[in-house]
């Protein structure tokens, strides 16, 4: 396929540089619990809060209202094109998350569909999401081995049951790249984030590179540590390192390299400023 055919199927800012100024998205906050515990993350929500990072919103919505958040989104940027679920939470782990897509999809059928996750459940979720229309999936894959999987990650909890150290980096890293697997093999365009974090993750990130486009992953874009949680006393890579990581990485496959780390309720065109998008604070709100 021609590079402008496959610029023109893709039409995704995230997915695609050329579109990153052209096309917008936006955030649904439907999805306020989490199923892992990275040691980098600290999730906020709420009015007091104005980082702009993942797992930050203002305020988390109910599926009630993803009809009416759209369509006011619509009038102050007719050029978004995308509709996604990026958390604040996890959002395979909440049912509103699909109850979201779903509604989108009726309301919405010209919208592309996309769903950010850390993995851990998209193999249980593949056919469904395709059901639901979701085309577009971002996989975080932060490590290629348990061990340094067990220093980026603190627990997973699968199935009612906590994991913790080794053991759920290991049952973690299973559920990512076998579900990037499986998503692929569905004919969904994957693409997978990658935390750069010194010290830790840059000798493994070429190992994802490798193991996620043989698995059928079309794009990988290595963020910068933004240093919060546990990790708020690490120093965040320069912009040599970031370089460095993404030239040799994209040995193996393309790079993003416009990614904002936008928040879970992003809304816009990428390229320009987001939108604060504000509505009348329903049943799902804080």
């Amino acid at each position: 396929m021609k590079r402008a055919e496959f610029i023109q199927r893709i039409r995704h800012p995230c997915f695609v540089e050329a579109m990153h100024s052209k096309v917008g998205r936006i955030h649904l906050p439907v999805a306020r619990f989490c199923n892992i515990r990275c040691r980098y993350c600290e999730r906020r929500v709420g009015e007091f809060y104005h980082s702009s990072r993942p797992g930050i919103a203002y305020r988390v919505i109910a599926p009630a209202e993803v009809k009416g958040y759209i369509e006011k989104a619509l009038k102050e940027c007719p050029g978004i094109e995308v509709v996604a679920v990026a958390g604040p939470g996890e959002p395979l782990f909440n049912p509103q998350t699909f109850k979201a897509l779903s509604i989108a999809r009726k309301r919405f059928p010209k919208m592309r569909l996309c769903v950010c996750t850390n993995g851990l459940l998209l193999p249980d979720n593949v056919g469904r999401l395709w059901r639901l229309g979701v085309r577009y999936v971002t996989v975080t894959i932060n490590a290629a081995t348990p061990e340094t999987g067990a220093r980026v990650y603190e627990w997973a909890r699968y199935r009612g049951k906590l994991h913790r150290g080794v053991a759920g980096a290991r049952l973690l890293l299973e559920k990512q790249f076998q579900g990037l697997e499986m998503a692929a093999a569905a004919g969904m365009d994957v693409k997978v984030n990658s935390v750069l974090i010194p010290g830790i993750n840059e000798k493994e990130l070429p190992m994802i590179a490798e193991r996620a486009a043989a698995l059928g992953a079309g794009v990988m874009n290595i963020m910068p540590l933004i240093p919060s949680g546990d990790f708020s006393g690490r120093r965040a890579p320069g912009c040599k390192q970031l370089r460095a990581a993404r030239k040799r990485c994209e040995r193996t496959i393309p790079q993003f390299r416009l990614c904002k780390q936008c928040r879970a309720d992003a809304c816009g065109v990428p390229g320009e400023s987001d939108m604060k998008l504000t509505v009348k604070r329903g049943k799902g709100g804080v």
